[in-house]
């Protein structure tokens, strides 16, 4: 098991301010959970790519430190990286069932939901099998894909925006698009400052598949239902909302034509000399 020293050697990827941006800023660290495959077929639930992809889009804001960390394993570590960080990004296999795995790694969540830290989750990381996992994954991101009634589909759509008002989607256009989505997703209630940011249509019906949450006791909240393919991270309006969601998770200003999230075709790479 590697020392928590090692592993922040290892795996902190620091981006320093020039000494021309705002200095009035906080600085926010944030961290990013991905994962090794988990039996799904080869350039779909890809987190270590994609988490990659997200540190490298947070690498140009300022006043923005981000830590890429593994959640294989027993993950010991873990709680005590939670409790350095202002906001995580969950991109893992079955997270609503991950986070509850030990009393210790829920009750590091629940700390960081409570002094306000920002949490954000991607496609399977919203998911689990049991519905015992749901509530408290609820209490925290505001929408889980859970339970023997979960439903999802594989299918080419049109992916639009259910508001044209909050700072998340900023910059943020519909397109056509294949993926998988979650839907008919377990929401808190009452849905308080709960706002649906994209929806598709499945089967003729309309179903929220992005989310925006001010939780009650203070914080905020964020999920993604699609990314089920890695390529789709190609879209620029796929890497515009999450960033832009991330950073507002952590209190950050999000321009009225949104945030540039330009990246290589390197940074698409599905192998472990791509950049992050």
């Amino acid at each position: 098991m590697k020392t928590l020293l090692a592993c922040i050697l290892t795996l902190l990827v620091l981006r320093v301010a020039p000494a021309d941006e705002p200095q009035t800023l906080p600085t926010k660290r944030v961290l990013l959970i991905g994962q090794g495959p988990d039996g799904h077929p080869p350039t779909t639930h890809e987190y270590r790519a994609g988490t990659r992809i997200v540190a490298k889009l947070l690498s140009r804001q300022p006043k923005v430190q981000t830590i890429v960390v593994s959640a294989d394993d027993e993950w010991a570590n873990g709680p005590m990286l939670l409790d350095g960080a202002d906001a995580v990004v969950l991109f893992v296999s079955q997270g609503a069932k991950w986070i509850q795995a030990t009393p210790q790694r829920l009750a590091a969540f629940q700390a960081l939901a409570q002094r306000g830290g920002g949490l954000s989750v991607l496609h399977w990381g919203m998911g689990t099998k049991d519905a015992v996992d749901i509530p408290a994954f609820v209490d925290l991101f505001g929408g889980c894909h859970g339970g023997p009634d979960r439903r999802y589909k594989v299918l080419e759509t049109q992916l639009e925006l259910a508001s044209n008002t909050h700072p998340i989607v900023r910059g943020v256009a519909p397109l056509k698009v294949q993926d998988e989505f979650y839907y008919q997703l377990k929401w808190p209630q009452p849905a308080t400052k709960h706002e649906p940011l994209l929806q598709v249509t499945i089967e003729g019906q309309t179903y929220p598949v992005a989310w925006s949450w001010e939780r009650p006791a203070g914080g905020r909240s964020f999920g993604f239902s699609g990314l089920h393919f890695h390529d789709n991270w190609k879209h620029e309006s796929y890497r515009r909302v999450v960033l832009q969601a991330v950073l507002w998770t952590i209190g950050r200003d999000i321009p009225t034509s949104g945030i540039d999230v330009a990246i290589s075709a390197d940074d698409l790479k599905l192998n472990d000399k791509a950049t992050p």
